[in-house]
């Protein structure tokens, strides 16, 4: 059985950090498509930042130059870096992985669709205040 347990949330104040980790079991992250998204209550989920198979990254607009997706394979882990947060940052932040095609043979937006991925993980909250 898949599991992916997200950490590493809490509150924080404009302009600070946080590290977001997942760590999946069940489910081997190397050479895999992982994604971190986030939602707002009465917003739809939104793709953050995902890397695929072949290892390529995307983010969205909104967090470009601030946060940075990586893996430890040998933790088995992914990580969601994030530096000078935002107010509009604020959100619960989920983990997802299993989307079935490489980066380069898909959509721009097919990154940020969470109806590609195929494992889900609980979440975590995230809070920047002003």
């Amino acid at each position: 059985q898949v599991q992916l347990v997200e950490s590493g949330g809490g509150s924080v104040q404009a302009g600070g950090s946080l590290r977001l980790s997942c760590v999946a079991s069940g489910y081997t992250i190397s050479n895999k498509c992982m994604a971190w998204f986030r939602q707002s209550p009465g917003k739809e989920r939104e793709g953050v930042a995902a890397s695929d198979s072949d290892g390529i990254t995307k983010y969205a607009d909104s967090v470009k130059g601030r946060f940075t997706i990586s893996k430890d394979n040998g933790k088995n882990t992914l990580y969601l870096q994030m530096i000078g947060l935002k107010p509009e940052d604020t959100a619960m932040y989920y983990c997802a992985a299993g989307c079935p095609y490489r980066f380069a043979f898909a959509g721009a937006e097919y990154f940020a669709s969470p109806g590609v991925y195929e494992h889900w993980g609980q979440g975590t909250q995230v809070t920047v205040s002003s």
